[in-house]
């Protein structure tokens, strides 16, 4: 049989986008230069102690000293899965606060691990209150509970401490998803003793997709330490990934090492920030977008009161074809924003301002690019 060759071989050029979508968002052109440095071998003694100091500077942003602090070399959704089959025994009870696309995952990888799940829902863009875990937790008396922080497709901001409360009088663990709020804004996992957190890197940290970070405070450790089978995920077995990442270096996988360059180099940046700083850089940005769509007569989707400042849902007006729109900003501005997900597909418009794409003049050019769009 005669083999065929590739059409065209030619080096990748691909165009360079504005990114305002729900990620990825811009990385700075520090960040990218990280990841031309020569690799490195993972057992290495210089790689070795870059993963020292990428784990302080996880513990800074996550505001913790949780021992077992360690980006999952996967996306944010490897991350999501390493809390729940490390947490999720077969037969455990599981509850989930499903107000969006990505609390519907959670419950989804808690089933295939066996868990006993039981979801309690509001509206995509509503949020939950301390009342409704509780009474839930009245009747599902859960080991687990799973929340998402910042829902990536509704712009909704959940309420943390409350729940907190309830979820520890209750004797279970808190699962929080804040692939859309670390380092945008603050999640105070200590304060608040979250049990496990995760995020990702190309969100609020503005690296490039491929490492997510992921805390267990000791109590949660501790469940891995007492489990009665073994985690199911071998890949994803943090029990086993913090020998790697600990005092013991023992091989487990070979690390993304470029990935890891572009993570130490945006932890340092959100240091040299400073997290006060960063935060309060996301939320004026935000404001400035939400008072120029508002002056365009668009409506915000999410209340202020628990409206992301990393993603904002916009309604999309009657009579507006979203895609095309999306499609005119992409080929006419160089803009990406996003569509949406699930219950919103069709009637929301997803903006991201997180990390590097967090700024006022990515603010005017995406406002006068939608003025003259739409009227």
């Amino acid at each position: 049989m005669e083999k065929t060759s590739p059409t065209a071989i030619s080096q990748l050029a691909l165009p360079e986008r504005i990114l305002l979508g729900p990620g990825p968002s811009l990385a700075d052109p520090r960040v990218l230069q990280a990841m031309t440095t020569p690799l490195l071998g993972h057992l290495d003694p210089a790689f070795l102690g870059l993963m020292d100091r990428i784990q302080e500077l996880l513990r800074y942003v996550f505001e913790t000293s949780n021992r077992l602090t360690i980006p999952i070399s996967g996306t944010g959704s490897a991350a999501m899965e390493a809390a729940v089959a490390n947490m999720v025994e077969p037969g455990d009870k599981v509850l989930v606060c499903s107000n969006g696309y990505f609390s519907l995952r959670i419950a989804e990888m808690a089933r295939r691990y066996g868990g006993d799940v039981l979801t309690i829902t509001r509206p995509w863009g509503e949020v939950f209150t301390a009342e409704e875990v509780e009474a839930a937790l009245q009747q599902h008396p859960a080991k687990v509970v799973a929340v998402v922080h910042a829902e990536t497709s509704t712009g909704a901001l959940q309420p943390l401490d409350d729940i907190l409360r309830v979820v520890h009088q209750a004797g279970a663990y808190l699962i929080v998803d804040a692939v859309t709020s670390l380092g945008g804004l603050p999640v105070s996992v200590d304060l608040r003793k979250i049990d496990v957190c995760y995020s990702g890197a190309q969100k609020c940290l503005s690296a490039p997709p491929g490492v997510s970070p992921i805390t267990f405070s000791p109590r949660a450790a501790e469940v891995l330490r007492e489990r009665r089978t073994t985690v199911a995920n071998w890949y994803l077995d943090c029990t086993l990934v913090e020998k790697y990442w600990g005092k013991e270096r023992t091989y487990h996988h070979t690390a993304p090492i470029s990935a890891n360059y572009s993570l130490y180099e945006a932890l340092s940046i959100v240091a040299e920030e400073g997290l006060e700083a960063r935060w309060a850089r996301h939320r004026r940005n935000a404001e400035l977008l939400w008072q120029g769509l508002e002056s365009l007569d668009l409506t915000l989707h999410v209340p202020i009161a628990y409206r992301l400042p990393t993603l904002t849902t916009v309604r999309v007006p009657d009579g507006i074809d979203e895609t095309q729109l999306r499609m005119r900003l992409l080929n006419e501005y160089n803009i990406e924003i996003g569509g949406g997900l699930g219950e919103l597909k069709g009637r929301v418009w997803r903006i991201g301002l997180m990390g590097y794409s967090s700024n006022p003049d990515n603010v005017d050019l995406l406002l006068s690019a939608f003025e003259k769009l739409l009227h």
